[in-house]
């Protein structure tokens, strides 16, 4: 058993290690209630008054609707594809099983500079214009990786004895994928689909070499960052970007329990 020095050292320790991880995030919330323009500290005092020109800004909406559609079409690829992937690694033994297992974790490991200019080469020689749906491609190409992970290691902690029990009862294929297979790895599918959104809707470097002219709201926070003309309004989108994330999160958690299965009580 832990002494009481060790327990408060730990909790120190804690404390150290959310501190580095949440006070720039509260410092960047505070700065879009902040009164001046200009970044400073301390806050010469709070104000609301960016939030309307932040929100009813064109630019914002354009970029904040694209990076949305973009998200939800990449993490819905990422859900097909890295599931299928996952149950045909998982299933089947062939040959060359692990490399093509790497090869599909690989993109996720890879600098994004080199994912984008490689995608933008690729596009270029076959003649492709930039557009939504190599904005697309582009984020579904790291998005499998998450799903596949995640489905991979929660396939590998299904005991094989459910499945041939569930055959042994009568059930086809159909019948035991929807009540066995699927609700155990639904969990694995909820979190990979979030962690998947979430890496799309943020991603820059990728976007920047596969939108061409078409802004999302990653590359417009950047954009104005870069130019320093509206800080007050991009303090403002981060702050409800961070806002807004944590509702899908609280949900998943709650539709979620410790047994890995999605229940319906």
């Amino acid at each position: 058993m832990e002494s009481r020095g060790t327990r408060i050292g730990l909790g120190i320790w804690v404390a150290l290690v959310l501190a580095f991880l949440y006070v720039p995030i509260v410092i960047i919330c505070l700065y879009a209630f902040n009164k001046s323009n200009v970044q400073s500290w301390p806050i010469p005092g709070l104000t609301t008054r960016w939030f309307s020109p932040a929100i009813h800004n064109g630019d914002v909406q354009k970029a904040l609707w694209l990076s949305l559609e973009c998200a939800a079409m990449a993490t819905g690829a990422a859900l097909a594809l890295g599931s299928l992937a996952a149950f045909g690694v998982h299933r089947f033994r062939f040959f060359g099983r692990e490399a093509i297992s790497f090869l599909l974790v690989l993109p996720i490991a890879l600098p994004g500079i080199i994912t984008g200019m490689a995608l933008s080469s690729y596009f270029t020689w076959w003649g492709i214009n930039l557009s939504f749906w190599t904005i697309v491609i582009g984020h579904a190409t790291f998005c499998v990786v998450v799903v596949y992970n995640n489905v991979l290691a929660r396939l590998r902690r299904v005991p094989g004895s459910l499945t041939e029990a569930s055959m042994d009862l009568g059930a086809d294929g159909w019948q035991t994928f929807r009540y066995v297979t699927f609700p155990s790895i639904s969990t694995a599918l909820i979190s990979g689909g979030l962690l998947a959104f979430a890496l799309s809707f943020d991603e820059v470097i990728v976007t920047t070499f596969t939108a061409g002219a078409q802004n999302t709201l990653p590359i417009w926070i950047f954009g104005q960052i870069r130019l320093g003309q509206q800080l007050p309004q991009v303090n403002v989108v981060v702050f409800l970007i961070l806002a807004v994330t944590i509702v899908p999160v609280a949900l998943a958690q709650r539709l979620t329990r410790e047994s890995g299965i999605l229940r319906t009580e």
